[in-house]
């Protein structure tokens, strides 16, 4: 077997624009992959095109040297943006195979680990930074069946707040604790915004409210840094999503002060170079929570790595808090029943493009997440889409 094309899809969601692969082979089959990293979609879609040529020809089956090749051999270290790219064929690829073999993605390494996925609801809180809209979105969260939400309070701050900012976030904390209830699982988003001091100073003040965890305080640029939050920290902290390579994982692994990691596969290079990463913490008695905050191929893909981790601990889901038309832009999309996903057993990823319902959602480059622009948090690019 050989692939002989790999052609992109670039759709315009309103939050942030996804890019899907398709790699076709000699034999009929095709692999579907995704490849998004918020504000570039065309980027990565123009790093895959350019990665083409080295992989025409190739057997699917080979998925580690065909990753040598958009990686090693390029010569060229691109970060999240190259990796995403590589991910978007490394997905398909696996897809492939699975289709191949006739089984799903996780029988191909070592099996099924998990019976379902407890999941967490993300995106669920668009609309004004009150407390008080916060409090009745997450309640409408737990009445869906979920057991676990995460959000972010901290609207545009950045390094540090003022003392109104730092109240108004802690009260956003309060309200979500009180609205969900002590059985229920808050997961405190940071998306790195934060200093040192800022950010030991505030999970100070909401360890009251018990988070089960405290997620990217400080960028991930800095290991020494989020090492010396860890440490001081009196909330479990969360991060990996930004890393790019298992480098970045080994370094802030031999410290030992972070349990909780979230390896993102698309900035990983794939779900497998993903599975690799799960294995190096599973060495240091840590727990596997992937970032999967992408589009509905990533989400198909994280429940194929979640399904084989020994060491899963729950599965981000951002598909049900977004447009409704996703469902149709995909066959059999990850679902969520009463806070748990059941697991498939379709082979490959399980789902494929419904193509034709693709032109229906153009790109658009003002479809990103502005996460320092005040008022993100009410996604206003719907309705810039909508004009």
């Amino acid at each position: 077997m050989r692939i002989t094309s790999i052609d992109t899809y670039l759709i315009g969601n309103p939050w942030k624009n996804w890019l899907f692969t398709r790699v076709s082979t000699d034999e009929g089959l095709h692999g579907v992959g995704e490849g998004t990293a918020n504000a570039f979609g065309k980027t990565v879609e123009a790093a895959v095109h350019e990665l083409t040529p080295l992989v025409l020809g190739m057997d699917p089956f080979q998925v580690e040297m065909i990753s040598q090749k958009m990686i090693r051999d390029v010569y060229t270290e691109g970060g999240q943006i190259h990796m995403s790219a590589v991910a978007s064929v490394e997905i398909a690829c696996w897809d492939i195979i699975g289709k191949a073999t006739n089984q799903p993605i996780y029988n191909l390494w070592g099996g099924r680990c998990q019976e379902k996925l407890r999941a967490y609801a993300n995106g669920w809180y668009r609309g004004p930074r009150t407390p008080e809209s916060f409090h009745e979105k997450a309640k409408q969260v737990v009445r869906r069946g979920y057991t676990a939400l995460k959000f972010d309070p901290f609207g545009a701050n950045w390094r540090t707040m003022s003392e109104a900012e730092f109240a108004l976030s802690h009260d956003i904390v309060a309200a979500v604790r009180e609205a969900v209830g002590p059985s229920v699982d808050i997961l405190i988003e940071v998306h790195s915004r934060f200093n040192v001091s800022t950010a030991i100073q505030f999970a100070k003040a909401i360890e009251r409210y018990r988070p089960a965890w405290y997620e990217e305080p400080v960028p991930h640029t800095n290991i020494a840094a989020m090492v010396e939050v860890a440490r001081e920290c009196p909330i479990p902290v969360a991060t990996g999503e930004s890393f790019s390579n298992k480098q970045q994982f080994a370094e802030l692994l031999k410290h030992e002060v972070v349990s909780i990691f979230q390896p993102e596969p698309l900035a990983l290079g794939g779900i497998f170079a993903a599975r690799k990463i799960a294995d190096m913490v599973d060495a240091h008695y840590g727990v596997i929570a992937p970032h999967s905050a992408q589009g509905p191929i990533c989400s198909a893909a994280c429940v194929q790595l979640n399904a084989s981790l020994p060491n899963f601990f729950i599965h981000e889901i951002f598909d049900e808090f977004n447009e409704p038309w996703e469902k149709q832009i995909l066959t059999n999309p990850v679902e969520v029943k009463n806070g748990y996903i059941e697991i498939s057993e379709r082979p490959g990823l399980g789902v494929d493009l419904v193509l034709e319902e693709l032109p229906r959602h153009p790109y658009r480059q003002e479809h990103f997440l502005p996460l320092f622009k005040p008022g993100w948090e009410r996604r206003k690019q719907k309705a810039a889409a909508a004009e």
